[in-house]
């Protein structure tokens, strides 16, 4: 995102954090960036570029969602999804301040609490398991009155600099979960497909090989999966209304 405002705005983030990145061998990180790649692209789907900005970590990915709180939650719950595809994705949602990072000409991304708080919630939720700060809860109560029912007491954490954090979990009975059975299937072949051909061409071409060859196709895969993915929401939209 390139402005000439570094001024700080509060919005949603939800932080995709594959667990144990770190640990894993080279090559298994590649298929699972290639997953993760995937799994960004269909559940961002919905929502209008202007409104979300994709920033990369060191062990995943964080999604900054600006005034829709309800969107950064139906992403979250979707993401969730990848995990039946055998995508070890642990999901934290929080809402804070955040702001354009720059350095003389150039923009380095954003910074700011909002990134930061979401990045140790997903540290303390599990590959099965949402979880969500007080603040978003409170961002979902101002913006959809009522939605913050269905989010319930997970407990209280602490992080590495000792800072504490009271967080929040959705009912797993919620209407908005039986709209995802449909997407995990999606979400599972699209990233299936994807690691499977990563992991093959990783093993047969070396890691460099296939950093420098395999990006581009990457791409193009998840473009058309996008694509399907869409066709696919608008045929339930058109249904629900016929």
């Amino acid at each position: 995102m390139k402005t000439a405002n570094a001024a700080a705005t509060l919005a949603s983030v939800v932080f995709l954090k594959i667990q144990e990145f770190a640990r894993r061998p080279v090559q298994e990180q590649a298929r699972l960036r290639a997953q993760l790649e995937a799994v960004v692209a269909v559940t961002t789907v919905e929502l209008a570029p202007a409104s979300r900005i994709v920033l990369d970590a060191a062990d995943g990915a964080a999604i900054v969602v600006l005034g829709d709180p309800k969107g950064a939650l139906r992403l979250a719950e979707r993401a969730l999804a990848a995990t039946a595809a055998g995508l070890p994705l642990c999901v934290g949602v929080n809402h804070g301040a955040v702001q354009l990072a720059t350095s003389g000409r150039h923009d380095d991304g954003l910074i700011g609490d909002g990134i930061a708080v979401a990045a140790s919630v997903a540290e303390f939720a599990s590959p099965s398991r949402l979880l969500m700060s007080r603040s978003f809860r409170d961002a979902m109560a101002d913006a959809s009155p009522g939605l913050e029912s269905g989010l319930f007491p997970a407990g209280v954490f602490t992080d590495a600099g000792l800072r504490t954090h009271e967080l929040f979990s959705p009912d797993g009975r919620v209407a908005e979960r039986r709209r995802t059975r449909f997407f995990a299937l999606s979400v599972a072949a699209v990233i299936g497909l994807i690691g499977a051909g990563v992991a093959a061409r990783v093993s047969a071409e070396g890691h460099q090989k296939f950093v420098d060859g395999v990006v581009v196709k990457i791409r193009q895969t998840i473009a058309q999966g996008e694509r399907v993915l869409g066709g696919v929401i608008e045929k339930v939209r058109w249904q629900k209304r016929n």
